[in-house]
């Protein structure tokens, strides 16, 4: 059975007069719609009248066999707050003046290190992915924080991986 997303604009629609919102067990609630939730005093429930909590997530048929051949492989562990070096930032959006300088006087601020840029352009539109050494002792979770403010829905957004998250999703 597929999965299904609950969006924070879900969420607004859903809970319009009311403080519960009723989902499937096996539906993922977006970052930004449990925030939304937090900060509403809304009650994200599933049909069986329990809290709402993350599904494990489904990591293929081959995840078993996976972890049994690849033991040198591990997942990767994090705490959002972990002491990085280096990160991978993603920015995708419609293209217009100004945007490269934005992100990188944010990783300036952060005191990070470009240490490789890639940008595409189709149709108006870039996808930009930028490898960021950060210097020792810098918070992970608070580099992304500043990072993925930038931008919005109707400009460009921003992601921010640690560059271990970002090997590991890669491997082959």
């Amino acid at each position: 059975m597929a999965r299904r997303f609950l969006t924070s604009e879900d969420l607004r629609r859903l809970a319009a007069g009311g403080k519960e919102v009723i989902v499937d067990e096996e539906t993922i609630v977006t970052a930004a719609a449990q925030e939304l939730a937090r900060a509403h005093g809304i009650l994200i429930v599933t049909g069986r009248g329990s809290a709402w909590k993350e599904p494990t997530p489904d990591r293929g048929p081959d995840a078993e066999r996976a972890q049994r051949t690849l033991p040198h492989l591990p997942e990767p562990q994090g705490d959002p707050d972990e002491v990085v070096t280096g990160v991978v930032v993603t920015a995708v959006g419609r293209n217009r003046p100004g945007i490269l300088a934005e992100i990188t006087t944010a990783i300036a601020a952060t005191q990070g290190s470009v240490h490789d840029i890639s940008q595409k352009m189709v149709e108006g539109y870039f996808h930009m992915v930028v490898t960021v050494e950060l210097p020792p002792g810098t918070m992970f979770g608070a580099v992304k924080r500043h990072m993925e403010c930038l931008g919005g829905p109707e400009d460009y957004v921003v992601r921010v991986m640690h560059e271990r998250v970002f090997r590991f999703m890669h491997r082959i």
